[in-house]
């Protein structure tokens, strides 16, 4: 009795223990900063934040219209100007690169990450009487907590998912991630408060945000107000190489 009471405790200390190392590793499991920017932005510039100092690279155009972009976890979003550019000619272009990634100090965290996006947009939105947000898979759970507090023109989301909260416990089923996680990007809770046209952009082959994700997502949107579209072939990483990615972004122009 003794001796299976000992393994008892001894499986519980192990448990304990790989809980807590998942504690502590958790924001290594959700971001991954690239190493070098891949292109170089026509123009960039630097926000202080509290605790650190972000770049954002730009392609400065005057007029009404601008996008401010958000990538996915492990995106140099140097990498979208040039179908940026081709999608939207008329607009300036403002991509945002998280803090501890390529140009931007700092380390990255959901409160972090939400309070420099929202002060990039009230940068761009002084300029422009017409921000457009476009996020892209990490990045659309940071664009619809700014469209949900600020006056988007339109919003985008790109291979969007629920929460991460609900795609961290499919991945790590034997944990209590939900109890664990300190950066949850809830979408759920915030898509009821966007009033804007927005569309949301899936892949069919989608290997990392379930489908069933993304159609809880939709399904949380006011009447109306999203608009779904899937891109055949596509998968998480490879939606923007298919022919018709940009024709599906231009929608919001």
């Amino acid at each position: 009795m003794q001796k299976t009471l000992g393994f008892l405790l001894f499986i519980l200390a192990v448990y304990a223990c790989a809980c807590l190392a998942l504690f502590l590793a958790q924001r290594s499991f959700i971001y991954f900063p690239p190493a070098k920017a891949a292109i170089q932005a026509p123009n960039t510039s630097t926000m202080a934040v509290p605790g650190a100092v972000v770049k954002v690279s730009e392609r400065p155009l005057p007029g009404s219209k601008a996008i401010v972009y958000l990538g996915g976890n492990g995106e140099d979003v140097s990498m979208s100007l040039p179908l940026l550019d081709a999608a939207f000619p008329e607009h300036a272009l403002y991509l945002l690169h998280y803090r501890g990634y390529t140009g931007s100090t700092g380390k990255p965290s959901e409160e972090a990450l939400v309070a420099d996006a929202l002060l990039l947009f009230d940068r761009v939105a002084a300029q422009h009487a017409e921000v457009l947000v476009i996020g892209r898979s990490l990045g659309t759970g940071i664009a619809l907590q700014v469209a949900s507090q600020r006056p988007v023109h339109k919003l985008v989301l790109v291979t969007p998912y629920d929460s991460l909260a609900a795609l961290a416990a499919s991945q790590f089923p034997y944990f209590p991630v939900r109890w664990l996680l300190q950066d949850r990007y809830d979408s759920l809770r915030h898509a009821p408060q966007i009033k804007v046209p927005t569309l949301i952009v899936a892949a069919e082959h989608d290997e990392i945000i379930p489908a069933d994700s993304t159609a809880r997502l939709f399904a949380r949107f006011k009447q109306g107000v999203a608009t779904r579209t899937v891109i055949a072939g596509a998968g998480h990483n490879s939606i923007s190489d298919s022919a018709a990615y940009i024709p599906a972004l231009q929608w919001a122009r």
